[in-house]
């Protein structure tokens, strides 16, 4: 899959929209693709909280194990997970713009095993629209949230 990106403008501030953006307890209720999240770390969140999310995915469950390895609280977050000999990582960036917040999600995935590696190029053409259109539901979704619309 390489690398996907997602953009969007949200009509609140980057304060605002980072905290919907980050905040897990709810996120359940605000993405419908997420059917279940377990917050596995005590504390705010931030770079180390870890969490186990279950989502549909091709009309199936899947389960992953998740982890923030960076942030700068209303700019910049990083999500990583590693599955099936994959790592791979989230960026969501968060920049004010007259009018609100440019919401920048990029998806990056990097085989890690020799299966994967030699699975990356079929895998990538059969998931990069699916990803790219979960992408996009996710941000509409947590976007309506931050404008008062959900």
């Amino acid at each position: 899959m390489g690398k996907l990106v997602a953009t969007t403008l949200v009509k609140a501030p980057a304060d605002a929209v980072f905290a919907v953006y980050t905040d897990l307890e709810k996120m359940v209720d605000r993405i419908p693709q997420i059917t279940a999240l377990e917050v596995l770390t005590e504390g705010p969140v931030g770079k180390g909280t870890r969490w186990r999310e279950t989502r549909l995915m091709y009309k199936k469950e899947a389960v992953e194990e998740m982890e923030i390895t960076s942030m700068e609280p209303s700019r910049q977050y990083t999500v990583e997970a590693n599955s099936h000999g994959m790592l791979y990582q989230t960026v969501f960036d968060f920049e004010e713009e007259a009018g609100g917040t440019r919401v920048t999600w990029t998806f990056h995935s990097t085989p890690q095993s020799f299966g994967s590696k030699i699975m990356a190029p079929i895998v990538n053409l059969m998931m990069s629209g699916m990803m790219k259109k979960l992408m996009l539901k996710d941000i509409e979704a947590l976007g309506a949230v931050c404008e008062g619309k959900a």
